[in-house]
């Protein structure tokens, strides 16, 4: 009978102890870490150094061209437009990237 008051206790006190839980990212960083290809002026981040963020601007995170339609002559009859941080250098670290899909008709 001890035992079982003593297991009931414990599981009593992890059971409101995880309430009290929370969770956040680890270690967040920055916002935003701009790519860049030259290695002398950066931080290594995420596979790609980083732009001084005081010298990012809004061509950084500027991609033209999702709007045009890509030629879907081919055997597959469609084309995949990626964007991803080799297109658009502000996208490093925010884990975001994202594709337009041309189909041809029929």
């Amino acid at each position: 009978m001890k035992r079982l008051q003593l297991f009931v206790a414990a599981f009593a006190i992890l059971a409101s102890s995880s309430l009290l839980a929370s969770a956040s990212d680890p270690s967040p960083l920055q916002d935003f870490c701009v790519a860049i290809n030259d290695t002398k002026n950066g931080v290594f981040v995420n596979g790609k150094f980083c732009k001084d963020p005081k010298l990012a601007n809004a061509e950084d995170f500027f991609y033209s061209g999702l709007n045009i339609p890509r030629n879907t002559s081919n055997p597959v009859g469609s084309t995949v437009t990626p964007v991803n941080v080799a297109q658009i250098p502000g996208l490093n670290t925010l884990g975001i990237s994202l594709v337009r899909i041309d189909y041809a008709p029929y």
